[in-house]
Formats: C-alpha cells, structure tokens, sequence
C-alpha cells in the first residue's frame, strides 16, 4: 500500500500563498487533494491523474489551486494563491480523487488563513 506524507502547512494571510507536498512511497498516477474544515465534510479541491498528468479542479479553488507533479521524484504540489479564509482547513492528499471511500491518505496538514 502506498504511503504519503504531506507537509507545507501553515499561517498564511488573506490573499497569500502556500505550497502543500504530497511525498509518495511509490509511483502512483492519481493523486488527489482534500480539504476538511471543522464541523464540515471531508471534499475533495484537485486531482492529477494519468501519466499524462491532468488536472482537474473544485470551483471553489478553480483558478486560485495548481497541482502538479515533481519531474524527478513521487511528489506531488499543490500551490494556494490567493487565499481566503474559507481555505482554512486540514488538507490532505490520497491516491483517489474526489471519493472518501477507499484509497491511502496521509496524515493532513493545517492551513490556516487569517490576518
């Protein structure tokens, strides 16, 4: 089973940027990021997928969110601009994309948006 650690984290303030890292035990060709705010549901905001690496994106972060493969190693980005508030969240990365159900996840890191 693969395992993955994210790290990245952090206090970033409204209109700021943060990059989160997905590291991968092996090769896996989906990845997917989640996000679970306190007393909310667990929702996916991006997926790579395919050796091809396409990109697929929540609304919510659509235009803000970039999530890319590293060229030269099992790591996956996801690079926040332009930050909110409503960002703030335990992000996590798995190697599903948008389904809870199934899949290896790693642990989570906090994002947290705030002045």
């Amino acid at each position: 089973q693969v395992q993955l650690v994210e790290s990245g984290g952090g206090l970033a303030q409204p209109g700021g940027s943060l990059t989160l890292s997905c590291a991968a035990s092996a090769l896996t060709y989906v990845i997917g990021w989640f996000r679970q705010a306190p007393g909310k549901e667990r929702e996916g905001v991006a997926c790579i997928s395919g050796a091809e690496g396409s990109t697929y994106y929540a609304d919510s972060v659509k235009g803000r969110f970039t999530v890319a493969r590293a060229h030269d190693s099992d790591t996956v980005y996801l690079q926040m601009n332009s930050l909110k508030s409503d960002d703030t969240a335990v992000y996590y990365c798995a190697t599903v994309c948008w389904t809870t159900e199934g899949g290896s996840w790693g642990q989570g890191t906090q994002v947290t948006v705030s002045s």
